[in-house]
């Protein structure tokens, strides 16, 4: 009797947990409806023969209990029973199969009508391309990407001129329009998701997928990536804004297009030589870093980076968040160099200053500190600390240990990589929890002062 009374309460537990749970589809925001038709079909087919089948064992183990008295008869086939099992489980099967069938159908024909937008993934970021003024996107190719052609542009194709290159996280769609979604990968598997679209798609390595929608409400909602890619796949998140026509074209003329880019000259050290001399008075005539003056050593550092904490210092990405108390000083002299190809030249010319031996002033467990940074910082900062321009993750050897560590904590807590502006930070915020206190964090710093 406990075994009947435990299938009973589980049937009835499950049944309850369905319909009192908050955990249901997120509103639906494109024209996939038919998508959550299918869901519901396989859902009340699934869940009649879930609590059918339960009870009917229930049943059975109650009425064919033991008794002294009763003698069980063999009966190794019963025709009329397995007809009725097998028309019934068909029946099941192809109620919830067919309906799956036509969506199917309809998923795979793209509307005439349906504009083009690419979305590449690679570990652990996302980015855009949407045609030109031509309407048609050029030739890409991953055996093309390089630190200056992070989207693998055919430099020869014409039609690709115009394509216009998102390089944030955050895409843009019109309201009420059909879009085919291309879907390109850089690297390994990923997966396109967004919840509200109810319509995901695999990007595979080598070869271009697609998915097609229609967004119908207004709103800015998450891009996930639904395939297991590595380390940091859980931060690996993007946003896609749905918005009037018009706000739409804004935004999109505001975008930098291929040829613009390619007009963008590489940083000269030579230029930036002079711009330096601000930078100088905090960081060193030789870019060593002044502990005193809470000013890091940025000789060496890649330009890429370099650039990019520039520009987020100038725009208030950092040096305004609460607690930062170093950030303020570097927004104001951030701001004296005007444009972006200063910006360029100095951290070019940083890039180029030869370096000498950093001060160590951290110590810490240098054993354990080698067994938190190999199966998690030296994914993405490489090995060796070098950096990995593919993943934006800049150089860590060599850099200053105690702006290491302050760094880490301020990833920790919440002061850096907060802002909505900081995509790449945002990623930092969630890996630097595997580090558990501050003993830790010197142990991987110590770490870090040993790699050359």
């Amino acid at each position: 009797m406990p075994f009947i009374i435990a299938i009973v309460f589980l049937v009835i537990i499950s049944v309850l947990l369905h319909l009192l749970s908050p955990w249901w589809l997120t509103p639906i925001a494109s024209n996939w409806s038919s998508i959550d038709s299918t869901i519901n079909i396989t859902f009340w087919v699934t869940g009649f023969v879930f609590v059918s089948v339960n009870l009917f064992m229930a049943y059975a183990v109650y009425k064919y209990r033991y008794n002294k008295d009763r003698r069980a008869k063999y009966e190794p086939e019963n025709k009329k029973l397995e007809i009725w099992l097998t028309v019934l489980t068909s029946l099941g099967v192809a109620s919830m199969l067919a309906p799956g069938l036509f969506v199917w159908a309809d998923f795979v024909k793209v509307p005439a009508d349906a504009h083009e937008v690419e979305a590449i993934g690679q570990q652990w970021q996302w980015s855009f391309r949407y045609p030109g003024a031509d309407g048609v996107l050029g030739a890409a190719d991953a055996r093309l990407i390089t630190p200056k052609n992070s989207f693998g542009m055919d430099e020869k194709d014409p039609n690709g001129q115009d394509d216009i290159l998102v390089s944030t996280q955050e895409m843009h769609l019109p309201l009420n329009r059909p879009v085919k979604m291309l879907l390109r990968s850089k690297d390994v598997l990923h997966d396109f998701a967004v919840a509200q679209f109810r319509v995901k798609m695999d990007f595979v390595p080598g070869s271009v997928t697609y998915l097609w929608l229609t967004p119908t409400v207004a709103g800015t909602y998450d891009i996930l990536c639904e395939e297991l890619c590595g380390i940091a796949h859980h931060a690996m998140r993007g946003k896609v804004v749905v918005e009037d026509q018009a706000s739409y074209n804004d935004w999109l003329a505001k975008q930098m297009t291929y040829t613009q880019q390619l007009a963008q000259a590489d940083g000269d050290p030579a230029q930036g030589q002079p711009f330096y001399a601000v930078c100088a008075a905090c960081h060193g005539v030789n870019g060593e870093g002044n502990i005193a003056l809470n000013a890091p050593r940025i000789a060496g550092q890649q330009d890429w980076y370099i650039s990019r904490q520039i520009g987020y210092f100038k725009h208030g990405v950092r040096g305004t968040q609460p607690g930062d108390l170093y950030g303020p000083q570097m927004a104001p002299m951030a701001q004296t160099l005007a444009t972006d190809a200063m910006v360029a030249n100095v951290a070019a010319y940083v890039s180029s200053i030869p370096e000498a031996p950093v001060q160590t002033t951290v110590t810490g467990n240098i054993d354990n500190g080698r067994a938190l940074f190999e199966p998690t910082c030296g994914v993405c900062h490489n090995a060796s600390g070098q950096g990995i321009w593919a993943v934006n993750a800049p150089r860590l050897a060599g850099m200053s240990d105690w702006y290491l560590v302050r760094q880490l904590q301020y990833f920790k807590s919440g002061v850096r990589g907060g802002h909505a502006g900081d995509e790449y930070g945002y990623q930092m915020t969630s890996m630097v929890q595997a580090l558990k206190g501050d003993q830790a964090i010197n142990d991987v710093v110590a770490y870090i002062n040993t790699l050359k």
